[in-house]
C-alpha cells in the first residue's frame, strides 16, 4: 500500500519507480482523486460547523423573541442536515475509489533491483555446489518416482489434477524434509508457530494476495481463504499492533500445508510435483525496523541456503529484476536448485523484503525507544525455507541411481527410521 502524501510530495519519482515495474504512471489520477476527497472533507467540516453554529443561534434568537431570525436559521439547519449525508457519502465513495486504486499498485522496487521485463533478465549473484556427474541418463521424477510410491493416479481419482498421494518411504522422506527444515530454522533463531490455515479477507489483503490475486486462492463458503503460504498467517500476527523497538526483529517460522488454485499457471508444469494445488512449505517471516530490514533479508536468504547446503543440493542465487518480482516485494532473491532430470535450475525458494508495503495494509507499527509520541511502520520480510515438495523433487532427482532407487541424504537419516535408500517396487 502506498502513502498518498508521499505521492503528492514527489509524483515524478513515484511514477518513475512504477514504470520500472512496467506499470503506467498514475500519480496525476491519484492526486486528482485525493484533491476531490480533501475538498469534500473540507466541505463536510464547514457544513457541520455552520450547522452547529446555526443551531446554537436558534436558541438565542428564540430566547430574545426574534422569531423571524429563528425561522430563517431553522430553515438553514434543515438544508444543511439534508445535504450533509450526500456530501459524506460522496467523500466515502471517492475515498474508497482512491484506496482501491492505491491497493492495486505493486510495491516500488529498491534502487539496486535490476531493470528487466521477465525472468530472463534476472541476475545471478552466486552459485553453490557442482551438479553430480552420473554415468546414466538422469530421469525426471515423474518418470521413476511412481515406483517409489509417488501416486498421481489415485490423487486424480480423489481430487483431480495437480494433486499427489505419497506412499511408504517417499511419504516418510517428505515428512523428514519438513521436520528437518523446521528444526534447522528453529536453530537459526526463527520461533516456531502453528498458525491457522484459514484466514479472513483482511489478512489476505494485508499481505497483498487480495484483491489482485483472488483467483489464485481457494475460498470457503463463509468468506475465508485457505492460505497460499504461511506468510499470510505469520505476517498478520502483528496486524493492527504497535510494537516496541526493543522487541524487533521478530523472526518466525512455520511448516504448513499451502493451497493454490494456480489459475495463472495454466499449462505450466503439468507433470510432477513442481506446481501443485496442495503442498507443504516451511515459511520464514521477519518483522523488523527499516534499519534492520536489509541485513535481515541477507540473514533470511542465508537460512534458506543453509538447508540446500546441508542436503548437498547444488543451487544458484538470483536477484530478481523489476519485471519478475512479486506484487508486495521491493527486493527479492530466488534460490534455484539444480534438477538433473530437467537439466536446469528451478526455483525452490523466493525471499523478499517488502519494506513497509504490507505494514501499511495491516496497520503494523512500532514505537522507537525513547520516543513516546510518534510511531513508524515496520518492515516485513518473508521467504521459503524451503518448499518441501520442490525439495523432495530435488532430492529424488539428485540422489537417483541407475536402478531407479534413491539414496537418502546423510542429514535426513535420523528422521527416516532406519531407511537409507528408497527401492522401487
Amino acid at each position: 500500500m502506498h502513502d498518498i502524501r508521499q505521492i503528492r510530495e514527489n509524483p515524478a519519482a513515484f511514477d518513475a519507480a512504477l514504470e520500472r515495474r512496467g506499470a503506467a504512471a498514475v500519480s496525476a489520477t491519484l492526486i486528482a482523486l485525493d484533491e476531490k476527497r480533501r475538498a469534500l472533507i473540507t466541505e463536510v467540516q464547514i457544513s457541520q460547523a455552520r450547522r452547529n453554529e446555526a443551531s446554537r443561534a436558534i436558541g438565542a434568537a428564540k430566547a430574545q423573541k426574534r422569531e423571524d431570525e429563528a425561522a430563517t436559521l431553522m430553515a438553514e439547519v434543515a438544508v444543511l442536515k439534508e445535504r450533509l449525508p450526500a456530501i459524506e457519502e460522496d467523500e466515502r465513495a471517492i475515498g474508497a475509489e482512491l484506496d482501491d486504486a492505491l491497493a492495486a499498485l505493486p510495491n516500488l522496487p529498491a534502487d539496486d533491483v535490476p531493470q528487466g521485463a521477465d525472468e530472463t533478465e534476472n541476475v545471478e549473484v552466486a552459485r553453490w555446489g557442482t551438479p553430480r556427474s552420473m554415468d546414466f541418463k538422469p530421469l525426471e521424477h515423474p518418470d521413476f518416482a511412481p515406483a517409489l510410491g509417488l501416486d498421481f493416479e489415485s490423487a486424480a481419482r480423489i481430487s483431480g489434477s495437480r494433486f499427489a498421494v505419497l506412499r511408504g518411504g517417499i511419504a516418510r522422506l517428505n515428512r523428514a524434509l519438513g521436520q528437518f527444515m523446521l528444526d534447522r530454522q528453529g536453530q537459526a533463531g526463527y520461533a516456531e508457530i502453528a498458525p491457522p490455515l484459514l484466514v479472513r479477507k483482511e489478512a489476505a489483503f494485508g499481505t497483498g494476495q487480495l484483491p489482485k490475486f483472488e483467483e489464485d486462492l481457494f475460498k470457503t463458503t463463509d468468506d475465508r481463504y485457505l492460505i497460499p503460504t504461511a506468510e499470510v498467517s505469520l505476517t498478520n500476527l502483528v496486524r493492527e499492533s504497535i510494537l516496541e523497538e526493543a522487541a524487533l526483529p521478530i523472526r518466525l517460522t512455520a511448516l504448513t500445508p499451502c493451497f493454490r488454485s494456480e489459475a495463472g499457471a495454466a499449462g505450466r508444469d503439468t507433470r510432477g510435483l513442481i506446481r501443485q494445488h496442495q503442498f507443504d512449505k516451511v515459511e520464514l517471516v521477519t518483522i523488523a525496523t527499516p534499519d534492520q530490514s536489509e541485513a535481515e533479508h541477507e540473514r533470511m536468504t542465508e537460512a534458506a541456503e543453509a538447508i540446500l547446503q546441508a542436503l548437498d543440493l547444488p543451487y544458484r542465487k538470483m536477484l530478481l529484476c523489476t519485471g519478475d518480482m512479486g506484487f508486495s516485494a521491493r527486493k527479492t532473491f530466488d534460490l534455484e536448485v539444480w534438477l538433473p532430470g530437467q537439466d536446469c535450475y528451478r526455483e525452490i525458494s523466493s525471499i523478499s523484503n517488502c519494506g513497509d508495503f504490507q505494514a501499511r495494509r495491516m496497520a503494523a507499527r512500532y514505537r522507537q525507544t525513547g520516543d513516546q509520541k510518534g510511531t513508524h511502520f515496520v518492515h516485513t520480510l518473508n521467504g521459503s525455507g524451503l518448499a518441501v515438495g520442490r525439495t523432495l523433487v530435488a532430492v529424488l532427482e539428485n540422489y537417483q541411481e541407475a536402478d531407479g532407487s534413491v539414496r537418502i541424504p546423510q542429514v535426513l537419516l535420523p528422521y527416516m527410521g532406519g531407511i537409507d535408500v528408497l527401492m522401487p517396487a
